[in-house]
């Protein structure tokens, strides 16, 4: 490594040995499991948590989720509340991480709005881009949110994205828009913890309907998803690890000689000897070959609405929404040592679980999903044994008076997804998530260590 490569060098250990406890919990026994392919169940409520029931947030005073026995809640940036650099909070809270900084936690946030006008002055595409990332500051031993500001704006349907092991956020455009001006939309920008992004796509991670990322910390590569069907998984091969925006090269995987859908595999598939196909376009333009044809058309494989995107216990674990043999969704797990990749879990039915999105893993080991799908949203806890059970549920019914501060209208929200779920990464006593609709952050405590998360 060279002097220039030392800031990804002096966190790699630290974020490897965070790796390797979250995936000490139910990944080596769900990876057991599934080699057995035994079938998924949902339990009715955690095993060791017990039933929801309606708890009161303890910002507003009203019954917004519900949740286990213990369990306990704050919320904080509702859409169109002021943030501390004058600027209103902006709506549709999606794909989120949580960084340490101190004493404190940061936590970087996505806003999957379209086009219209920027909210911010220094933005990539001031007139069409209405989207960007919020950057939080909360204090987990107060229990107490600090402050806010625009961290990235001028961008299209900042939907997910993740952390690098170098402690930046990359958020995705889940889009191809091209502005009025000729600004074209559709690629991964870096945001620091602390302060505001350049701004600055990195056109050579592909130019595509970006969802999610997550990255090797022994290697700097980076996997992306993309929410489509057909869509591709792709990895980032840098020049320097810890720079992406360096240059590098845009690949996608291939499984076989053909191109090989994986839309109805079941748990316990495994597909072998995994190759890389080169895109040689990763920044189409208009009329010319999407990078998603460019790998199919190199033998790439094609999956079902790839979103959700988690790297731990040395391997990428990566959802796909609508895949699997009910197109309730699935969850692979890639193994780039033994060029291998296993459905870890396919959902059965939309009862059991119904389009799983983000995904994220505590410090001790417990699996989160994120649902998006219809009718009453959930975030899951997932178990040893691969049973899925409801942890939170969303009950949000605003009064007419509205919340204080924000410009949130009255109405019922109890169909908006889940999103952003992510813990505090030192000890994971808070989980944060969002729900997407009227826009909400949630700060969540209580006796995680009792049960499966």
């Amino acid at each position: 490594m060279t002097t220039e490569q030392s800031p990804f060098v002096q966190r790699r250990t630290l974020i490897q040995g965070a790796a390797s406890l979250a995936a000490l919990g139910p990944l080596g026994a769900l990876g057991a499991r599934t080699a057995g392919a035994a079938p998924m169940s949902r339990r009715p409520f955690g095993p060791d948590y017990g039933p929801l029931h309606p708890v009161k947030d303890q910002t507003t005073g009203l019954e917004l989720i519900s949740l286990p026995k213990g369990f306990e809640y704050l919320t904080y940036g509702w859409t169109g509340s002021m943030m501390s650099d004058g600027l209103r909070t902006p709506a549709m809270h999606d794909g989120m991480a949580a960084f340490r900084d101190g004493d404190l936690v940061r936590l970087v946030r996505n806003h999957e709005n379209g086009t219209g006008p920027a909210y911010d002055s220094t933005a990539y595409d001031a007139r069409e881009g209405a989207g960007g990332t919020t950057t939080v500051v909360f204090d987990p031993d107060a229990g107490q949110f600090l402050e806010s500001y625009a961290s990235l704006s001028g961008t299209v349907r900042n939907c997910a994205g993740g952390p690098t092991p170098w402690g930046t956020w990359l958020s995705c455009e889940e889009t191809t828009h091209i502005s009025a001006d000729g600004t074209r939309h559709g690629y991964v920008f870096e945001v620091p913890t602390t302060g505001k992004s350049n701004a600055e796509p990195i056109r050579q991670m592909g130019r595509f309907s970006h969802e999610a990322t997550c990255t090797d910390p022994s290697t700097g590569i980076t996997y992306l998803t993309e929410d489509a069907t057909p869509s591709g998984l792709y990895r980032y091969v840098p020049r320097t690890p810890g720079r992406l925006a360096d240059g590098g090269e845009l690949q996608m995987l291939a499984i076989g000689s053909t191109s090989h859908q994986t839309y109805r595999a079941g748990t316990g598939t495994t597909y072998r000897n995994l190759t890389w196909v080169t895109i040689d376009q990763p920044d189409p333009g208009a009329g010319e070959t999407s990078v998603v044809q460019q790998g199919i058309a190199k033998g790439g494989a094609q999956f079902a609405r790839l979103e959700g995107a988690w790297w731990g216990n040395d391997r990428a674990y990566i959802v796909s929404t609508s895949g699997g043999p009910a197109g309730q969704g699935q969850v692979f797990e890639y193994d780039p040592r033994t060029e291998t990749m296993t459905v870890l879990i396919a959902s059965p039915d939309a009862a059991t679980l119904n389009n799983p999105d983000n995904i994220c893993v505590s410090p001790r080991g417990g699996i989160v999903l994120c649902e998006d799908g219809s009718g009453s949203e959930f975030l899951h806890g997932l178990t040893a044994t691969g049973e899925i059970f409801p942890f939170a549920q969303n009950t949000v019914v605003l009064p007419e008076s509205g919340i204080a501060g924000s410009t949130v209208a009255a109405g019922t929200y109890t169909g908006s997804e889940w999103c952003g779920s992510t813990f505090e990464p030192k000890n994971g006593n808070w989980l944060f998530a969002n729900a997407q609709s009227p826009g909400i952050t949630f700060a969540i405590t209580g006796p995680w260590r009792k049960g499966a998360l």
